[in-house]
């Protein structure tokens, strides 16, 4: 899965939008009727980003992840300032080549996909591996 840089999620230039957010969760399974209960308008900046400085986002190419929820096309939040966890899906480059994946730390380094068409990616001594932040969300458009 490639990644492509698209810019921060906040512009500290712009005004805020809030966007209202109904109390009652939405069932995926047997539908039910909704309420018409809606919370306080939430600020997608607000919800999504911890660290405005550190916060970016990219959009996700390809279908390695499609099993983490991260469709081709996606728009991915990644924040730099999070430590990379053995079991956290990172922006990773490898040897400068770019990818989203599930970082393994143990019992040996790998980032692996979320599709098993896509086999795990051994990272060697000589390789240098850079975590470019952690992915916290994925926005996908039906």
């Amino acid at each position: 899965m490639n990644v492509k840089n698209l810019g921060h999620l906040a512009d500290v230039n712009k005004s805020t939008i809030k966007i209202p957010i109904f109390t009652e969760k939405v069932k995926v399974g047997w539908p039910s009727p909704a309420d018409d209960y809606i919370e306080r308008p939430i600020d997608l900046n607000e919800y999504l980003v911890n660290n405005t400085a550190a916060t970016y986002l990219v959009r996700a190419s390809g279908d390695s992840m499609v099993n983490a929820g991260i469709n081709d096309g996606a728009i991915l939040v990644v924040d730099r300032s999070l430590e990379a966890q053995h079991g956290k899906i990172v922006i990773a480059s490898v040897s400068g080549a770019y990818a989203c994946k599930r970082l393994q730390l143990y019992p040996k380094p790998l980032l692996l996909s979320e599709n098993i068409k896509y086999p795990p990616i051994e990272i060697k001594e000589e390789e240098d591996l850079e975590i470019m932040g952690v992915v916290l969300a994925a926005i996908n458009q039906f």
